[in-house]
């Protein structure tokens, strides 16, 4: 048995998706175990390119099964919307694909209030990707929710028209209209006929196969330091991201999760509000240019940084990473030199990530090593030799500061464009 749980470093966007599609291949179960629809990983094979919010990544594996855990909260919209089109891409997940009726689902009134609060929060707003998934996670915890388990009776009715009584009143109170109990109804009846087919339990799925030696590949949503715990907080995501969620999202036991794979982008990036301490604020900057890059799941431009080891150093301790995945290591060509964030100071003193809070992050002096870069093209390379010097250093640099040894190194968007060390 062998229980492998890939997760970001930083802050979501690390190319999870292309790396959980390549370790796929020797796995019998892949799974997402936390978040919703506002993760976005782009995978790039041969059968086409996907940009998935909720389906596993690790789904193009024909042997692999893919398990939606109930830690994850489901647009059913979305979630059938991304079957249909695996499907007519020809990767059929009719039949290994299983969606855990425990799952919580994003009601329209939840995408609703979500863009209500970032209006009205004004210039404290957080940056929320307005998918409804802070309003259906505090609903999770205040006894609210809509789970998939209400539709096999006539629980699922009664539960809606008593949430639209209490959120048609806050809608309405600020400033937008009310929701008719009949079309949210009618439409999520819909949904659950073409969601059925996939509901099925998971634990005892997940328990025979532990017993019985098989591997489980776990993908995280997002990224570390958006955790609700351990990250920026307030600019974080609703749910936990780091590991040991797959226990309390997927039923694993925490005793089986021993290897983790820490995805780890080699400069750093982040989207919406929130501290990155390694920004780069001139715009107008080559790196800028170099590092610019569009999110997956809102479209937005995301912010850009240099690569900051004290955050990846961090989340290595945090989720007791074993091995790492280095990715874009090739947007870095062309650079003469590189620089890399290798501590905090506040006043002259040294301070780690967990000494601060996301507003004192915001003010922390950044250590800087400058670090010299490479001209090759190195999307060619196969071997960790074929890499420039400066490259290996590059890894090699991060490995001393880590102590995680780099397993892999993406040199290219496509599952082929990966050394394996």
């Amino acid at each position: 048995m062998t229980v492998i749980a890939v997760i970001g470093s930083q802050w979501g966007d690390e190319g999870k998706g292309k790396v959980v599609d390549f370790l796929a291949e020797r796995a019998d179960y892949v799974a997402r175990f936390n978040g919703g629809n506002n993760a976005g990983h782009t995978v790039i094979n041969e059968f086409g390119t996907f940009k998935i919010h909720l389906v596993p990544s690790g789904v193009f594996a024909r042997n692999a099964t893919g398990l939606i855990g109930g830690g994850v909260v489901i647009d059913p919209a979305v979630l059938i919307e991304e079957i249909e089109m695996l499907n007519k891409a020809g990767v059929n997940v009719d039949g290994r694909l299983w969606v855990s009726p425990r799952s919580h689902i994003i009601m329209p009134y939840h995408k609703i209030l979500d863009g209500l609060y970032e209006e009205a929060k004004g210039a404290g707003a957080t940056g929320t990707t307005r998918r409804g998934i802070g309003p259906v996670f505090a609903d999770k915890v205040s006894y609210n929710g809509i789970r998939w388990t209400d539709f096999a009776s006539d629980m699922f009715e009664q539960r809606l028209q008593m949430q639209l009584e209490l959120k048609n009143k806050i809608i309405v109170a600020l400033g937008s209209e009310a929701l008719k109990f009949e079309s949210v109804r009618d439409e999520y009846r819909g949904y659950y006929a073409k969601v059925k087919p996939y509901l099925k339990e998971l634990f005892s799925l997940v328990q025979d196969g532990l017993k019985t030696n098989k591997t489980f590949l776990l993908e995280q949503a997002m990224g570390t330091f958006l955790d609700t715990d351990w990250g920026t907080y307030p600019f974080v995501t609703a749910s936990t991201t780091i590991p040991s969620a797959a226990s309390a999202g997927l039923g694993i036991p925490p005793k089986y999760i021993q290897n983790v794979v820490g995805v780890t982008k080699a400069y750093t990036t982040r989207v919406g509000a929130g501290p990155l301490p390694t920004e780069i604020r001139d715009t107008k900057s080559a790196e800028y240019e170099q590092f610019g890059e569009v999110a997956a799941t809102t479209g937005r431009i995301r912010r850009v940084g240099w690569l900051d080891l004290e955050i990846v150093r961090t989340a290595a301790e945090l989720s007791g990473m074993t091995e790492m995945c280095l990715t874009k290591l090739d947007v870095l060509s062309s650079l003469k030199e590189v620089q890399v964030c290798v501590g905090y100071k506040v006043n002259g003193q040294s301070v780690r990530y967990m000494d601060v809070d996301a507003y004192g992050l915001d003010k922390v002096e950044c250590v800087y090593q400058t670090v010299p870069g490479w001209s090759e093209d190195i999307s060619k390379a196969k071997s960790f030799e074929e890499l420039p010097v400066n490259a290996q250093k590059y890894v090699k640099m991060i490995e001393d500061a880590t102590g995680v040894p780099v397993k892999w190194i993406g040199v290219g968007p496509a599952r082929g464009e990966t050394i394996r060390r």
